[in-house]
């Protein structure tokens, strides 16, 4: 047991430093160990920082966002593989489709560290926020800006790993700028709506503690950070 913790701290190791020579010889791994070690550490990272983000509304909205935002991530990388796989094989990247989503996999697990890394920040940033009880907004869209901002750092910091990993799979750069960006198109409108029928994370000061909104589907989550920022700019 303890050889396989040490062994699985140093895959970790290896994936936030993008060695990618060492990533390249674990797509072609068949055991099914590492992509479970990677969804064990999705939920860790991503449950803990999920947490954080719906403390400031109730212990009840943390519970729910710690366990929706893995869940988030999840639905997002398998509900997108199939298309994935066809656009790194259009692009000519080469990958399979287990291959492109074990890639994936392994880029959201870097988001998944980062993040959770990130926990003591939000806790910090949280307790110093205007409570739920000085009935301000000003302190529910600093709280939602700020995990925005923080969860677009971690993505694109795991994607400047995992476009390393292209390259050096493709031996082209332009081939494997163009698979990315067309991984990023669909995995962020797919993720961001998700996030908006999956709401509430934080919760509103003025709605009850609920897993899902009774109108999950009204609106889009575009239209809904375009309200939160226009009050800085009036």
């Amino acid at each position: 047991m303890i050889g396989i913790s040490k062994g699985y701290h140093r895959r970790l190791a290896i994936l936030c430093r993008g060695q990618t020579e060492e990533l390249v010889v674990w797509l072609e791994e068949k055991s099914l160990h590492w992509p479970i070690y990677c969804c064990v550490g999705i939920v860790f990272g991503c449950g803990l920082y999920g947490a954080t983000i719906g403390l400031w509304r109730s212990p009840f909205q943390s519970l729910y966002a710690g366990i929706k935002f893995p869940l988030l991530i999840f639905i997002t990388l398998f509900a997108n593989a199939g298309l994935n796989g066809m656009l790194a094989q259009l692009l000519g990247v080469g990958l399979s489709f287990r291959q492109t989503t074990l890639a994936i996999l392994m880029s959201f697990t870097i988001v998944a560290l980062i993040l959770g890394a990130f926990t003591p920040i939000s806790l910090f940033i949280l307790w110093n926020t205007p409570s739920l009880s000085s009935n301000s907004m000003a302190g529910h869209y600093f709280i939602k800006l700020t995990h925005v901002v923080a969860i677009a750092y971690a993505g694109v910091m795991a994607n400047l790993r995992l476009y390393r990993l292209l390259a050096q799979l493709s031996g082209s750069a332009e081939r494997s700028r163009k698979t990315l960006l067309a991984w990023l198109i669909g995995n962020l409108f797919l993720g961001s709506q998700l996030s908006w029928i999956m709401r509430p994370f934080i919760g509103s000061p003025f709605l009850k503690v609920q897993f899902l909104r009774d109108d999950a589907f009204n609106g889009n989550f575009y239209e809904n950070i375009f309200e939160t920022i226009k009050p800085f700019f009036t």
